[in-house]
């Protein structure tokens, strides 16, 4: 089943409503792994949603996984986000700026309005969880690919 990223944001458990005072476990692998839209990602890019869009918070959470050379589009976020590395080595990469090298164990802070992109190397894989905060219903607003020329140089 494919679905896109936006149609599959859902809330980071933690701050859900006033109705539901009771903590929730959602038992790994209950929601089925979604291909990231290509118009957003470029390469292999494999999406879990942990927690159901039924839980309210100011937050949405994914675990994404790139194969060797995959990547994000150019994007910015309204409100920021934190990328934990959990595995692989990736690259991160402020608009203007030389990329990054990132590895598990690092976390990554995305200002608002910084216009980015992240992904695995050209020789490796890299997953990472992915918070990423929403302002008025909004998490994330995207731009152009990547180009190749763009992900190879340093």
């Amino acid at each position: 089943m494919k679905k896109t990223l936006m149609a599959a944001t859902f809330a980071l458990a933690g701050a859900a409503s006033a109705d539901a005072q009771e903590i929730q476990v959602f038992p790994s692998g209950a929601s089925p792994s979604v291909t990231a839209d290509p118009k957003n990602f470029s390469g292999q890019v494999i999406i879990d949603l942990p927690v159901p869009s039924s839980v309210e918070a100011p937050a949405s959470l994914g675990l994404v996984n790139f194969a060797p050379g995959a990547r994000t589009a150019w994007h910015t976020h309204p409100v920021g986000q934190t990328l934990i590395v959990t595995a692989g080595k990736g690259w991160v990469q402020r608009d203007g700026q030389p990329r990054q090298d990132i590895k598990p164990g690092d976390v990554v802070w995305i200002p608002a309005g910084i216009k980015h992109w992240h992904g695995g190397t050209d020789t490796n894989a890299m997953s990472h969880i992915a918070v990423t905060y929403v302002r008025d219903g909004q998490n994330v607003d995207w731009m152009e690919l990547v180009t190749d020329e763009q992900y190879a140089d340093r």
